[in-house]
């Protein structure tokens, strides 16, 4: 694998050649690694999870630059991306089709196969991009997708004709509270040896039904549901922006209506299409996923978090945070 990384002003700052991990790749036995990187442009951790065609990547990285990252890869994966913080584009070096360049942002997801061993990916400065990924062999997702469905055998039949594809093709869905829940599982596993590895298998598939259950869902909803203009779709987006710039007193959805200059029943409806979710079930989940963060940073107390985050009392939050994530805030800390 080659990697090749420049700067706005295209000077290469950063190249490396390296061998595809195979034999960790396909190892019957879990292995994991751990990576920190300082380098005048980024830093980041990773920690990195391998056995039989799986990889599980968890990463943290602040960027002091803009940076334009060129890699070539002759082993194609089938790959899902979980944002939890930050955005980047990423895609394939030759646009084939509908299978082109995508912005991830915070808390979206998408499920991808690029045959392509070109790719590039454009990342702003910013710090604590958050994200967890990940990938199947081509033989594993084929085997995990014989006879599981509709959606699942439109992929395998692209993955095995070697065609790009999306799971959505249209947009990046929005992380549920569910996928949020499985991933901090796996972020604090604490399984060794043979439990891990089978611990760690099922919720790479739960992932997987998550998204084909979600993806389902949504595109049902899409069917029957009134077509949204893209004049609405803009003030939807415009309110979902407005609503999470004011966690902590969020205005009633009469007042986020009027100020998106959408009706109440439009407000709700586009919010179900757009975001698949609720107006305020999208505000709890952003809440919730921010309060992590900030748990994780150890910066403030659990009752200044709660205070940040609009919540009446500490017991309040903690019980909106064992709801969401299945685990008390005390216990992350």
């Amino acid at each position: 694998m080659d990697i090749q990384i420049k700067n706005d002003a295209s000077e290469l700052i950063y190249s490396e050649q390296m061998d595809f991990p195979m034999p960790k790749f396909l190892s019957t036995s879990l292995i994991e690694e751990k990576q920190q990187l300082s380098y005048d442009f980024a830093d980041a951790r990773f920690k990195e999870i391998y056995f039989d065609g799986y990889h599980i990547a968890i990463g943290d990285i602040h960027i002091y630059e803009n940076l334009h990252i060129y890699t070539t890869e002759n082993i194609p994966t089938i790959s899902l991306i979980f944002m939890l913080n930050g955005d980047f584009v990423a895609g394939p070096d030759m646009i084939t089709g509908n299978f082109g360049k995508r912005r991830y942002q915070s808390l979206e997801h998408n499920l991808f196969f690029n045959p392509s061993p070109a790719e590039n990916i454009d990342v702003d400065k910013q710090r604590g991009l958050e994200l967890i990924a990940l990938a199947f062999s081509t033989d594993r997702f084929l085997d995990i997708a014989a006879n599981g469905g509709r959606v699942l055998d439109t992929l395998a039949n692209d993955v095995a004709g070697g065609k790009g594809a999306y799971l959505n093709k249209r947009i990046n869905p929005p992380i549920t509270s569910r996928m949020l829940m499985v991933l901090e599982e796996i972020r604090r596993c604490q399984f060794t040896g043979g439990v891990k590895k089978l611990f760690l298998q099922s919720k790479a598939l739960e992932l997987l039904a998550l998204q084909c259950e979600q993806y389902e869902r949504v595109e049902q909803v899409r069917v029957d549901a009134v077509p949204i203009s893209a004049a609405d779709r803009e003030k939807i987006h415009y309110a979902k922006d407005l609503l999470l710039k004011s966690m902590q007193n969020p205005p009633s959805l009469a007042e986020l209506s009027r100020s998106a200059g959408l009706n109440e029943f439009k407000l709700k409806n586009g919010f179900r299409q757009v975001f698949d979710n609720t107006v305020f079930g999208y505000l709890n989940d952003h809440r919730m996923d921010y309060a992590r963060k900030m748990i994780v940073t150890q910066e403030y107390s659990l009752t200044e978090i709660a205070e940040q985050l609009g919540f009446s009392s500490i017991q309040h939050f903690s019980l909106a945070f064992k709801k969401k994530f299945g685990v008390s805030p005390s216990k992350i800390k």
